[in-house]
């Protein structure tokens, strides 16, 4: 018979690994500054919680868990092209044919390379737009 652990234990472990890597990370922080900001830029040597300060500014500037920092990100790139191909496939040839017309005016197919994006092929897209 398997004994379960409760749910207190898991949560205590969870803030001791989490207080303990917060600790790591502050004092490395701490001391990759203070062994080359002073020396290279004449900067000031920073405190163990001025390094956490900066961590926390660096991940609230640039973004949290890897998606892209900010709303320029992966995440809002794919949601305005899922919202796109939506609002195309609810579109007349006609309506579909002036957005391109703007699009293309707006050098989109040129800077993004959107095949598949318009339903045609991309040498036909280059055909066009260059001329």
């Amino acid at each position: 018979m398997k004994r379960r652990t409760p749910k207190i234990v898991h949560v205590l472990k969870f803030l001791v690994l989490g207080a303990l890597f917060i600790c790591f990370i502050g004092f490395s922080v701490q001391l990759l500054w203070n062994c080359l900001i002073p020396d290279l830029f004449h900067g000031p040597i920073i405190t163990f919680w001025q390094a956490i300060g900066l961590c926390l500014l660096g991940k609230l500037l640039f973004g949290w868990h890897g998606n892209g920092g900010g709303p320029w990100g992966m995440r809002a790139k794919n949601q305005w092209r899922r919202k796109m191909m939506e609002r195309m496939e609810h579109m007349s040839d006609e309506e579909r044919e002036k957005l391109r017309d703007k699009l293309r005016r707006c050098g989109m197919p040129n800077r993004w390379g959107n095949e598949g994006f318009f339903n045609e092929p991309k040498d036909q897209q280059k055909t066009e737009t260059n001329l």
